[in-house]
């Protein structure tokens, strides 16, 4: 028997839940495995692991509503979803936000959008840019 070969991300969060929800919603992922330290979501060939913070240090750390961008880290993970519009709608109802449509632009083949989880993390999301 063959395993899946998955590409995937660690992203570390003070309240692992709601973060899960977020990305389960708004990348269609679902959750296949849970407990009090991390939750796995996997869609396809991704995985997504959201690992707890260790309590010493997410005592130091505010969460805002709605919340603030950390933008000062070296990395920036990169969805892909079918649509922006679906994206942000869902990110909104699940405490995270994408910035309106005129912020937009296009990198190559997709349109992107820069946005933020309920932690603040800073991420972006992709959509297929419609055929010329």
């Amino acid at each position: 028997m063959s395993k899946t070969i998955r590409s995937g991300t660690v992203l570390y969060a003070v309240d692992i839940e709601r973060v899960a929800a977020f990305y389960a919603g708004v990348l269609d992922m679902t959750v296949s495995h849970a407990d009090d330290a991390y939750i796995v979501l996997t869609a396809r060939s991704v995985e997504l692991v959201i690992q707890r913070v260790p309590a010493d240090i997410a005592a130091t750390i505010t969460i805002e509503t709605p919340p603030r961008p950390r933008a000062n880290t070296a990395i920036k993970p990169v969805f892909f979803v079918t649509d922006l519009v679906t994206a942000r709608t869902v990110a909104a109802c699940l405490g995270g936000a994408l910035p309106p449509a005129d912020k937009e632009w296009r990198f190559g083949d997709f349109i992107v959008c820069d946005g933020v989880d309920p932690e603040g993390n800073v991420i972006q999301f992709r959509a297929s840019a419609p055929i010329a």
